[in-house]
């Protein structure tokens, strides 16, 4: 019995393919749009793509021209071809502006962009591109029921430039470039003043200008660790409760004691 039942499976598998392949090499447009959308309402995304791409150009100005053109761009961004299906949701917008599925079609074309940012150490020249369509997402439908996922995207996409940003003023602290790291931490913050990682920032800076100030030629010095003193004092004012303030607290108090010998000296 199972073997019965194993051999009906594969035979309606094998009609059903060869009535695809069929239907994908004839010229009836008509078959080909009801196979494609009966594949799309079943998901069968590359199947019912392959069908719409050759049809989607026979049917422009057609009335099914409008379903098609949204199928079609659905699809790809189902089979993860995100640059393509942004394209086409951004096309379906411009030509249906008065469509029941705009709305959708603006979100999906904003979070293929998403999809295609990088990881945060690359170039993020297309996070940027992201956060911009998903803003005029935003901003173009504000009671939208996409509107909290839009943010959170937003943020997420946020989140990857903050990184970016304090790893490369971090890794000037690495590598012992105190004073880019220092006008880099500065950078980081007026740029991302809410930023996740700001008590972090702090510390980093205040450790390179720790470093800056302590391995100063004599005639630089005391003015180095008054900045670096400042830093601290900034650290302490606004994450009084930070992982690193033990840290820092016993570096201020080196920076206090350099500092008193050029008092004496006065």
């Amino acid at each position: 019995m199972k073997r019965g039942l194993y051999i009906l499976l594969i035979s309606i598998l094998f009609i059903s393919c060869s009535d695809f392949q069929k239907t994908l090499k004839s010229e009836d447009t008509a078959k080909k749009f009801e196979m494609a959308t009966e594949l799309y309402e079943a998901e069968k995304w590359n199947k019912s793509y392959r069908l719409l791409d050759q049809i989607l150009q026979q049917f422009r100005g057609k009335p099914q021209a409008e379903k098609i053109t949204f199928m079609h761009a659905m699809c790809s961004y189902q089979l993860e071809d995100y640059y393509i299906a942004s394209f086409h949701f951004d096309k379906f917008t411009d030509m249906y502006p008065q469509s029941e599925k705009v709305e959708e079609a603006s979100f999906l074309a904003a979070k293929g962009y998403y999809h295609n940012s990088p990881v945060y150490s690359k170039d993020q020249k297309e996070t940027i591109e992201a956060i911009e369509k998903l803003q005029l997402f935003v901003n173009e439908y504000p009671e939208s029921t996409y509107l909290s996922e839009a943010n959170t995207l937003v943020k997420e996409l946020d989140f990857k430039l903050q990184k970016k940003a304090f790893e490369i003023a971090k890794q000037y602290n690495l590598i012992r470039e105190y004073k880019a790291s220092i006008k880099a931490f500065n950078n980081f913050m007026l740029e991302f003043p809410g930023a996740t990682l700001k008590g972090e920032a702090f510390y980093y800076r205040f450790d390179s200008a720790y470093n800056l100030a302590v391995l100063s030629i004599d005639y630089l010095k005391e003015q180095r660790l008054k900045d670096a003193i400042g830093y601290y004092n900034a650290l302490k004012k606004t994450f009084p409760n930070s992982e690193y303030m033990e840290a820092a607290s016993i570096m201020n108090e080196e920076l206090q004691e350099q500092l008193n010998t050029f008092t004496t000296k006065s």
